[in-house]
């Protein structure tokens, strides 16, 4: 995983900018985020209280004042001009708010149903008109009410839109966070801006080595629409003129960063008390208070009927002309255009699923050349062959009580599948994995530290920390006894298949019934271990919510980590009851 570097780091305005002077005057220590040309800072931040304790229930209840006061905005020297409309797309209906990011929520119609009370005209008692549903509704409804109003605290623009018909009524909150708060909490989250462009180096290591040796290159393609790498720093409001487009409010940020920028709103505004952990959007969508939290995609992506230049095209249509279609599996990833889409971390996924997939093709090759040759040794193969040409010569002892003598030519077929599976040439195989999966390992953090220098995440690196012991001695023994009893299940079933063999007269079947029920169990095995994969995730995730990491990064390993004990967990249960008696005693790990 990546995580933040800890080590000492050198202030951006000692590499690339000159903090001491801001418009010709000296600037105090410390002038990092200072609140010159400001246009919005959050009430939080003008407490006085410094000297003053207080319990902690006068802190909540004035910590709640705080959330429903309006925020403090300060008036910024720079008149921001008018905009004029912009074209239709993802805006509030005035054609120039832009949407960042879309709240749903569903209303169901109640049925109205008659009563034999009501038709007597007698009034239902209170039982019957506040149920417990409608109790949950009312919580509900009083959840959404205090966020929004606090996303608004938050200096959040909201647009409300709803559609409705027989059975419910589809509302969606559209939110938008206006220059002020990007500028604001673009430079608390550290986000990169940039100062200068600069040529846009090519990584492509396969594609020079063929451009060398003269060797066409099908895997290549021209992409329109190419981001443009620049030099990046920190960004920083009193430093907005150093930045390139600072003056153009609207494409400044882009719509990536904008989405980061909302969600970190949103998960850290409060909808109820912040000792019970009634904070963000992501638990009001499990307690069912929203049906869903997303941002929108740009435009379209279908490609315009009319023929246009294929500079033309927005990002969306760009992406998926020339990578999220079948027919371009073979070619390069467009990386950079998937960064500026979705962003980094899921543009290093894409990275390293391409990188592992062209690192299977060599190992597949191999593997397919192995089992040819011994598909063309086959013939040469003298056990197989005497136990194939041997007939009724030897007879073998039967295999119970009742059962009779039988051929050893009757295992022909099982010989010859064998030998394909076990030869000389498996041998290299597996040696040529182990080199393989060693260098393959080596050539991904080459290439993702190539990466992460082009896209400016230098200051993440990473970083291998083992886990506490009492973690590693606590967290496999949560799971160990749902383990053991598909551990126990498959071994029944194992002996129910040998019976079942033994018992249908083939003298085939019985002398592999062995070989039947261990393949034949490994299959169970596996379906046991996808199912309780998705058990394993949801649960980890879950686990990792309670523990309240301060990062996300904590966060991120923490429930990394969590899969990685279910993977040893199911691996050991293949290998049998001692794999697990070690785990339980720290072995595994």
């Amino acid at each position: 995983m990546l995580k933040k570097s800890s080590g000492p780091r050198l202030d951006d305005g000692e590499c690339l900018l000159d903090v001491r002077c801001v418009d010709g005057e000296q600037a105090a220590d410390g002038s990092y985020g200072s609140l010159q040309n400001a246009a919005y800072i959050p009430r939080r931040y003008f407490s006085a209280s410094a000297n003053n304790e207080v319990s902690e229930d006068d802190a909540d209840e004035e910590e709640e004042e705080e959330e429903e006061e309006e925020p403090i905005r300060v008036p910024s020297d720079r008149k921001i001009p008018q905009q004029p409309p912009l074209s239709p797309g993802n805006y509030f209906k005035d054609g120039r708010t832009k949407i960042d990011f879309v709240l749903v929520w569903e209303v169901r119609h109640r049925k109205k149903r008659r009563s034999k009370r009501k038709a007597d005209g007698e009034e239902p008692g209170p039982s019957q008109k506040t149920t417990s549903s409608q109790q949950r509704k009312e919580l509900l409804a009083q959840w959404r009410e205090r966020f929004v109003q606090n996303l608004q605290t938050a200096g959040l623009l909201l647009e409300k839109e709803e559609t409705a018909n027989e059975k419910k009524t589809i509302n969606f909150l559209k939110l938008s966070a206006p220059w002020e708060v990007l500028v604001y909490h673009a430079e608390e989250m550290c986000i990169r801006a940039p100062l200068q462009v600069q040529p846009s180096p090519d990584f492509n290591t396969s594609a020079r080595i063929m451009k060398r040796l003269c060797i066409p290159n099908v895997f290549t393609e021209y992409v329109p629409r190419r981001p443009l790498d620049y030099y990046t720093c920190n960004f920083r409001k009193s430093k907005m003129d150093r930045f390139l487009g600072c003056n153009n409010h609207e494409t400044y940020f882009s719509s990536t960063q904008r989405h980061r920028i909302v969600y970190e709103i949103l998960a850290k505004t409060a909808y109820g008390k912040r000792r019970r952990a009634e904070v963000g959007v992501a638990r009001l969508l499990t307690e069912g208070a929203y049906s869903a939290a997303f941002p929108l995609h740009e435009g379209k992506y279908q490609l315009p009927t009319s023929e246009v230049s294929p500079d033309e095209l927005n990002k969306r249509q760009v992406l998926f002309q020339y990578w999220a279609r079948w027919s371009k599996w073979y070619k390069y990833q467009p990386l950079d255009h998937i960064r500026e889409y979705f962003g980094e971390k899921i543009a290093i996924y894409f990275a390293w699923l391409g990188f592992y997939t062209a690192w299977l093709l060599p190992a597949a090759l191999v593997g397919l050349l192995v089992f040819l040759s011994g598909v063309l040794s086959l013939a040469s193969n003298e056990p197989a062959q005497e136990i194939c040409t041997s007939g009724a010569s030897y007879l073998m002892c039967p295999l119970c009580n009742t059962c009779k003598a039988w051929n050893m030519s009757d295992i022909c077929p099982m010989a010859k599948l064998g030998y394909l599976f076990d030869h000389p040439g498996t041998v290299f195989f597996s040696v040529f994995m182990s080199f393989w999966a060693v260098t393959f390992l080596e050539f991904w953090k080459r290439k993702m530290a190539t990466l992460a220098h082009h896209w400016d995440c230098m200051d993440f690196h990473e970083e291998e920390e083992r886990p506490r012991p009492e973690f590693v001695a606590m967290a496999p023994a949560r799971g160990l006894c749902v383990v053991v009893i598909f551990l126990v299940t498959v071994i029944m079933y194992r002996g129910i298949i040998s019976v079942m063999m033994f018992h249908t007269g083939n003298p085939v079947l019985r002398t592999q019934a062995g070989n039947i029920a261990t393949i034949s169990g490994s299959l169970v095995n596996l379906g046991l271990i996808l199912l309780m994969g998705q058990v394993y995730t949801a649960l980890a995730e879950q686990l990792t919510k309670w523990e309240m990491h301060r990062t996300q990064t904590e966060y991120e390993d923490a429930f990394t980590f969590k899969p990685n004990i279910q993977e040893t967990l199911s691996a050991s249960s293949s290998r049998g009851p001692r794999a697990l008696l070690s785990i339980t005693q720290g072995g595994e790990f």
